[in-house]
């Protein structure tokens, strides 16, 4: 069982996290209101929640205007999206662990 749980990465730790992640791993890019929106997030929320999964390289971002508006995009990196399947595959492992008792 300890094996198992070294495989559960303590980016996704906070639910938040595993939310951007989700949404990230099945969009191409994903704006940073629609995320916001779909997550039921603040802005700073948002943000802080961004900057650990950025300084992991697990997603990356791109700045451009819409019109004369900014528009910051999000999308989950290859090496994001594995971590964030292993860390799937750790937590089904743990949940289909038949302890013996």
């Amino acid at each position: 069982m300890k094996d198992i749980i070294t495989h559960l990465n303590p980016v996704f730790d906070h639910r938040n996290r595993l939310g951007i992640m989700s949404v990230l791993s099945v969009n191409d890019w994903v704006d940073y209101n629609t995320l916001k929106e779909l997550l039921n997030l603040t802005d700073g929320n948002l943000a802080s929640h961004l900057k650990p999964l950025e300084a992991a390289e697990y997603v990356e971002y791109r700045k451009q205007f819409v019109g004369r508006r900014p528009q910051t995009t999000y999308a989950a990196t290859e090496k994001g999206k594995a971590a964030f399947k292993e860390h799937l595959d750790a937590l089904e492992h743990l949940l289909k662990m038949n302890t013996g008792k």
